[in-house]
């Protein structure tokens, strides 16, 4: 699923890297010509969704295009709420590191301290393997939409053969971010995303981002298309418990969001207000090759491409409906963030192939602005 963002082209430094938060300074739905024209060009015809992208802490452009739903005729907006799916994990690794701030763990903790009893083959996977996708764990144990509960996903992945040796090979799994999301609830004593809620979400002024607990109006959540156009309604339209997705996805994804609210993420990610310094450094360093004599390594909860002018903090999500990106620049105080509830079209187009194009194109544009 992930697609290695290569930054080769040649982009001037324009900021010192993390500062505290700013205020918006573009309004809603206008923005940079020169991003809009090349969206224009470049984004197939029939595609819906919204672009964010900010310099120096600023928004530069948001604008949504084409249709959040279809049959209520209700246009994509910046306020409008998607599934931001695997980028998920990001909020899950930032949890994990303020507990660590709060001295709930440690990343070196063995994952038995949180839900053992364990079996012997994975007494040595700790919260560190399972960050960063090593611990050996397969990627997933069913549909994303499957009833399950904490218990019955812990019991099963304590279930499970290992692919690999803890902490010996990189495999992706969204197992081992519900698991994460399991232990942020022992380890904190309260419910996964009333956590985020009250330590990451809410300092950052995210209001419009959660499983169940943002109130949304009726019309801003984006209904989802699938390749032949059919709607597949809201992720919440799913099996979905009371307080959130069933646990093969709590966790890993599903997260709903706004695309300025992930532009407020980015920039209480340029300070220390939520994270200390050290606890970014644990999240964004390159820890492990995503595959071996590739360019692109994971950290936690992000992927991290060094580039020519400064490292790329990026990660994906799609479910095979909708997709998007969220990247950031840290060297050229920069981000972007787009996402699509119809990204792909039988025989016509995909977004996935346009991934990198889309998202270095934008950045550029953004970073050559005056």
């Amino acid at each position: 699923m992930l697609v290695v963002l290569v930054a080769v082209f040649a982009l001037a430094a324009c900021g010192n890297g993390d500062r505290g938060p700013a205020a918006p300074s573009a309004e809603p739905g206008r923005g940079d010509p020169s991003v809009g024209e090349f969206l224009d060009d470049t984004l197939p015809d029939g595609t819906s969704g919204t672009v964010i992208a900010a310099r120096g802490g600023e928004l530069s452009y948001c604008k949504g295009f084409g249709l959040a739903d279809r049959a209520a005729k209700v246009a994509a907006r910046c306020d409008t709420v998607y599934d931001t799916m695997s980028m998920t994990k990001q909020f899950t690794a930032a949890a994990i590191l303020k507990l660590e701030m709060m001295g709930k763990l440690r990343v070196t903790d063995p994952m038995s301290k949180f839900v053992g009893p364990i079996t012997d083959d994975k007494s040595a996977i700790t919260l560190h393997h399972l960050l960063t996708h090593t611990a050996g764990l397969p990627e997933q144990l069913g549909d994303d939409y499957d009833v399950l509960s904490r218990e019955e996903m812990l019991d099963a992945a304590l279930d499970t053969r290992l692919r690999s040796t803890p902490g010996t090979e990189y495999h992706y799994s969204n197992l081992g971010y519900s698991i994460l999301a399991a232990i942020v609830e022992k380890a904190s004593g309260t419910s996964y995303e009333k956590f985020l809620a009250n330590h990451l979400f809410g300092p950052a002024g995210m209001t419009q981002t959660g499983y169940v607990l943002p109130e949304w109006e009726p019309d801003q959540v984006a209904v989802e298309y699938d390749e032949n156009g059919e709607p597949k309604g809201k992720p919440f339209d799913h099996p979905w418990a009371e307080d959130g997705p069933y646990w093969n996805l709590r966790g890993n994804g599903g997260m709903l969001s706004t695309a300025h609210d992930m532009f407020r993420w980015h920039v209480v990610l340029r300070g220390e207000e939520i994270l200390s310094k050290s606890a970014k450094e644990k999240m964004f360093k390159p820890h492990v090759p995503e595959e071996e004599g590739g360019d692109s390594y994971y950290g936690y909860g992000w992927v991290v491409s060094p580039a020519d002018e400064g490292r790329i903090l990026w990660h994906d999500g799609g479910n095979g409906w909708s997709l998007g990106v969220l990247a950031r620049f840290p060297d050229q105080d920069a981000m972007v963030f787009w996402v699509s509830n119809h990204a792909y079209k039988d025989g016509e187009w995909n977004l996935e192939k346009l991934e990198q194009e889309l998202t270095l194109g934008i950045a550029e544009r953004v970073l050559d602005e005056d």
